[in-house]
């Protein structure tokens, strides 16, 4: 019973594409475990506080990441 763990910064994501996430991350996981696993595999998308979430001992905002999404870099 496979568990994937999403995490992601609040408010970058849509519902809609959250949701996309899940069906296609359990479609992966059955290509590789099979058809019957497919009922119990989980997903739980969690989102982390804009500015709680750091990389190289930077934090991240929404705003950062939604800049980075548009190609530009966190000054």
């Amino acid at each position: 019973m496979p568990l994937l763990n999403v995490k992601l910064i609040e408010g970058v994501f849509t519902t809609a594409q959250k949701q996309e996430m899940i069906r296609k991350l359990t479609d992966t996981m059955v290509e590789i475990e099979g058809e019957n696993m497919r009922p119990v595999t989980w997903v739980v998308v969690e989102e982390v506080k804009s500015g709680e979430w750091g990389v190289g001992g930077n934090p991240l905002t929404t705003d950062d990441v939604k800049a980075l999404a548009e190609g530009k870099s966190k000054d």
